[in-house]
């Protein structure tokens, strides 16, 4: 007699466990689940023609000036949304189905609930990015020569390059990639009802993309933060390891493209293509540029005096032609 209790009750345990709940993701239509694509892949094109158009002719390289705090966060801001728009769409589109699951049931979804996630996504990547610029600003003030290109500038640069390529193997970034790939058993083991718990979820979500991604972001500042081809070859990288179904492969193959730009930066970086060296002329008018932008920006009268005078000479402080 005890044998089918048993078994009865085990039934009903497993009936249990494999009942719907509210966190169970709903099937969105497929017209919602287009649009919602579509809107995502429009706001990352106008992320991109915002960051082209405020970067334009400021690409001077690696240590190029990042300008006024306000200014250099409004665009890191649009950058993190243009970069990694394609490599969240899973996880973003993972949130709306739990979203849309909670509502077939009858739960209280969150409104502007996906909106609400993004939102604390990027406060991540701007934390992350006053954290860099304190960083960049702080060894700016130390005037330390032998950083000039001319000496081991290059090979600082080159340095950076290899230590990205590095952290590609280490667990830290194993652990980090991990997370951000596939999402939907972590979004639902770690799921927080309410408005201020999506905030915290993309806040979460955020800070393992930096942990993930942070290596690539200071390979950027190597190559030149202001450059748009290398933002769009590290937003190509970013995607590539958390996209691909291939973890191991992705994650070697990102450090390979590493290794090669450290190796062709250190030996010979007149021939990295798109690449700004510091002592050129191109260089020169993009720090000009930047100048300018600055004081549009709200800096004070005396830049754009300084921006009209080396305008109005016959060529830049430096003595380039």
């Amino acid at each position: 007699m005890r044998e089918p209790k048993v078994t009865a009750a085990a039934g009903v345990a497993a009936d249990e466990a494999t009942a719907p709940t509210s966190l169970e993701p709903g099937n969105l239509p497929r017209a919602v689940q287009l649009g919602g694509i579509g809107l995502l892949v429009a706001l990352a094109i106008l992320a991109w023609m915002i960051t082209g158009d405020r970067m334009h002719g400021m690409d001077a390289g690696p240590g190029t000036d990042l300008g006024g705090l306000g200014w250099f966060l409004g665009v890191w801001v649009v950058m993190m949304a243009a970069m990694m728009c394609p490599s969240t769409l899973p996880m973003i589109l993972t949130h709306a189905r739990i979203g849309a699951g909670k509502r077939a049931r009858g739960a209280a979804a969150v409104p502007l609930g996906t909106t609400l996630f993004i939102g604390g996504y990027l406060l991540s990547w701007t934390a992350a990015g006053l954290l860099g610029y304190a960083s960049f600003e702080a060894l700016r003030s130390l005037e330390i020569g032998f950083l000039a290109w001319d000496e081991a500038g290059r090979f600082v640069a080159a340095g950076v390059l290899l230590g990205a390529a590095l952290y590609q193997l280490t667990p830290l970034k194993d652990t980090c990639l991990s997370e951000c790939r596939p999402p939907l058993n972590r979004l639902l083991h770690s799921w927080r009802p309410g408005p201020v718990g999506t905030v915290r979820m993309g806040i979460a979500h955020g800070a393992w993309c930096v942990g993930c991604c942070w290596a690539l972001m200071a390979a950027l500042f190597a190559l030149g933060v202001m450059s748009i081809g290398w933002m769009a070859l590290t937003a190509a990288l970013i995607a590539t390891e958390k996209l691909l179904p291939w973890k191991a492969i992705a994650t070697r193959g990102v450090m390979a493209v590493l290794l090669a730009l450290a190796l062709a930066v250190a030996v010979s970086p007149e021939d990295v293509p798109s690449l700004t060296l510091p002592d050129s002329p191109e260089a020169a008018r993009a720090m000009e540029a930047m100048g300018m932008e600055m004081d549009d920006g709200g800096e004070s009268g005396a830049a754009m005096d300084e921006s009209m005078e080396d305008e109005s000479a016959p060529g830049p402080a430096s003595g380039a032609p």
